[in-house]
């Protein structure tokens, strides 16, 4: 991952939501017979997964579609809109109805966490765009519509099913940042995990019969082993937490409409 941080919504936010929207003028015929603005994005989400998003630059991309780069000014206004442009076309979800799972919106939240740490595995660009205030495109919006009417059923007030997917993707965007650095280091230094670690060994025993460090010394030793998943166990934890929000506000509609109904019966 190249160093340094680009931020949504840093171009023309005007144009930036024409061209996602396709509600804007349309570029006429340019002199490279082909050229279209879903080919640009696509190319620049190509360099991105490739080298990093620091090597998207409108001169890049021109060079990748054998164009001059005045071309590419034609269709986008430059690198501000383009990664607006990139961040929606990699958040298109599918068009398969079951991918938000088979059953209630345990499973839907089970699956999205997955899915979008697959997402982030797959173009570990995104870790390097500060989303917090994104411009809405159609694809963002799509999933957003999918993913809630799915969880509705939860019984949560609106500003907490916001929040519900909030929860998800930033814990999904920690586990993917940690996956991410950590292929990272490995790439970058030569060793593997199993290496790094195995250089340590010989100090780290030591530590532990110092006496100094009894509880880790107690630990098992499948304890920092690769076997175990991390990132499921802590999803399936958050889950279980909602689970239990979920049930309390069940159980108070429940006897809000009990009493509601005995108050109607009453002389």
């Amino acid at each position: 991952m190249a160093s340094g941080t680009e931020t949504s919504g840093s171009g023309d936010i005007g144009r930036t939501l024409e061209l996602l929207w396709d509600t804007g003028r349309r570029p006429s015929r340019g002199p490279k017979p082909g050229l279209t603005l879903e080919r640009i994005v696509e190319v620049a989400v190509e360099v991105a997964d490739r080298d990093g998003l620091g090597a998207v630059s409108m001169r890049r991309i021109a060079t990748e579609l054998g164009t001059g780069t005045m071309s590419l000014y034609r269709y986008v206004p430059g690198k501000g809109e383009l990664i607006d442009l990139m961040l929606d076309r990699v958040q298109r979800p599918s068009e398969d109805p079951d991918d938000l799972g088979d059953g209630g919106w345990r499973s839907a939240l089970h699956t999205l966490g997955h899915a979008a740490l697959a997402l982030y595995r797959r173009h570990t660009w995104l870790l390097e765009v500060n989303q917090s205030r994104p411009v809405l495109g159609p694809s963002a919006m799509d999933g957003m519509e999918r993913v809630l009417a799915r969880i509705k059923p939860m019984g949560l007030t609106d500003p907490e099913l916001i929040s519900v997917i909030i929860m998800i993707d930033g814990y999904v965007v920690g586990a993917a940042r940690t996956q991410v650095y950590e292929a990272e280091a490995e790439r970058r230094s030569g060793l593997t995990d199993a290496q790094f670690w195995g250089a340590q060994q010989p100090a780290l025993e030591k530590a532990m019969l110092s006496g100094r460090y009894p509880v880790l010394a107690s630990l098992s030793e499948d304890t920092f082993g690769a076997g175990f998943d991390h990132f499921e166990f802590g999803l399936q934890r958050i889950l279980d937490g909602l689970e239990v929000l979920v049930a309390a506000r069940s159980a108070a509609h429940g006897s809000a409409a009990h009493g509601s109904a005995a108050a109607e019966q009453s002389p």
